[in-house]
């Protein structure tokens, strides 16, 4: 539970324990995702179970965990793709060296800085709740 409660808290700017489609919008905007308002909006109703026009943790735990039951499987390959051995999450040195099988050249700094767009607790690292959030859009 502490992860959903992590993902709520950045999401969550005025922290009153919900998440707006303003404060949506704002933060994929963060994370490079356009993302209109309306869309937003459209994707908060979507998931918002109580009417009031905002995401709560229990709505959002039940958004990711119904998102995890029917893409987990095919995330988790994505995923794994990006990882290094052994390890449960994409560094910079794994992003770097996939991005490398698929034609692309970068450096080691420019796969830093991507990372930190996604990076939502701050470890360094991106972990597979991260990459989930990160493919929803």
């Amino acid at each position: 539970m502490a992860k959903f409660e992590r993902i709520l808290h950045h999401f969550d700017k005025d922290n009153d324990g919900k998440i707006s489609p303003f404060e949506l919008q704002s933060c994929m905007k963060s994370i490079g995702e356009e993302l209109s308002y309306e869309d937003a909006m459209d994707l908060v109703m979507s998931i918002d179970s109580n009417g009031d026009g905002l995401l709560e943790l229990e709505e959002l735990v039940k958004m990711l965990m119904e998102n995890e039951e029917g893409e987990d499987k095919e995330l988790r390959e994505a995923f794994k793709m990006y990882g290094m051995d052994g390890e449960d999450c994409i560094t910079a040195e794994s992003l770097m060296r996939m991005l490398a099988r698929l034609g692309n050249v970068v450096d080691v700094e420019e796969c830093r800085s991507v990372i930190c767009r996604f990076d939502l607790d701050g470890d360094g690292v991106i972990s597979f709740d991260e990459f989930r959030l990160m493919m929803m859009h």
